[in-house]
């Protein structure tokens, strides 16, 4: 059973704001033996729950990343051609990939945004999801050491470039989904990564970031990671007012965001226009 004092040392070792629930079911995922899927919107803290909860458990952290070029020999490893000439087929020609790296160790393999792989590389993992096994033609049979786990993430399935998850390989995920913090968690988490104290520079850039995720333009909104750089920013243009939070917010929010395909505003203009309703507020 999850004991609350692992979900407070894990807050604390790796200055996690908030999110109990989900570090308690990480690790209740942990302890059932079973592989987590994480879902969530860019920037909420995926790669960081994932990555604390490996350590914290003392386990090897391979990351792998997904894209529609990650092949399932990236992913198992492969003979070296000029090597195998040589010795032939043996475990000392074999380049081990993160998947075998982490069976051998009974680490965590985390694979960010799984579902940019391509579906062949997906289902490389279902035999390992099952029986902890891989069979590896001409090597044999890799066995996965306990402890062994696979936490991915993976964006929502509206998002651009993505490869839905096959019905098998879900089957074999529990699941969690990670939605962004509250407000006044992302005022903290802005506080401790700027050194900004003052209060109501947090609360207009976390305020204005907040608002990308809803106005009627927007497609995907920014993360705290939008209201982080345009507090900074503030802190750093000369002048104060109205005409630095524009500056601010549209160098850091710009980018960040991605408007509707009927949007009849471009992204400055939909910024400017989201600062200017904020402020009207302050």
């Amino acid at each position: 059973m999850v004991q609350s004092k692992d979900v407070t040392a894990i807050q604390r070792k790796y200055k996690i704001i908030g999110r109990q629930d989900i570090i308690t079911q990480c690790l209740a995922s942990d302890q059932a033996d079973k592989h987590l899927l994480i879902e969530g919107p860019v920037g909420v803290g995926k790669t960081t729950i994932a990555s604390a909860i490996a350590d914290f458990l003392g386990r090897s952290f391979f990351r792998v990343d997904g894209d529609e070029r990650y092949t399932s020999a990236k992913l198992v490893g492969w003979f070296d051609p000029p090597v195998v000439l040589q010795q032939g087929y043996t475990r000392d020609t074999f380049v081990p990939g993160p998947l075998i790296e982490t069976m051998e160790t009974g680490g965590v393999l985390f694979i960010n945004e799984i579902n940019r792989m391509p579906e062949a590389t997906q289902n490389t993992l279902l035999p390992v999801m099952d029986e902890g096994r891989l069979h590896v033609p001409k090597l044999g049979t890799i066995l996965a050491k306990n402890g062994f786990r696979i936490i991915a993430t993976q964006n929502p399935e509206a998002s651009v470039g993505v490869t839905p998850l096959g019905e098998a390989l879900r089957d074999r995920y529990v699941w969690l989904y990670l939605d962004y913090h509250s407000e006044s968690e992302e005022q903290e988490i802005v506080k401790i990564n700027t050194g900004v104290k003052d209060e109501e520079i947090l609360n207009i850039a976390v305020a204005i970031t907040r608002a990308t995720r809803d106005y009627v333009d927007i497609l995907r909104g920014a993360s705290v990671r939008g209201a982080i750089d345009t507090a900074s920013l503030y802190k750093q243009l000369p002048g104060d007012g109205h005409k630095i939070w524009e500056q601010a917010a549209v160098m850091s929010l710009v980018p960040k965001i991605e408007l509707n395909d009927n949007a009849q505003k471009s992204p400055v203009e939909v910024i400017l226009t989201l600062v200017k309703s904020i402020l009207a507020n302050f």
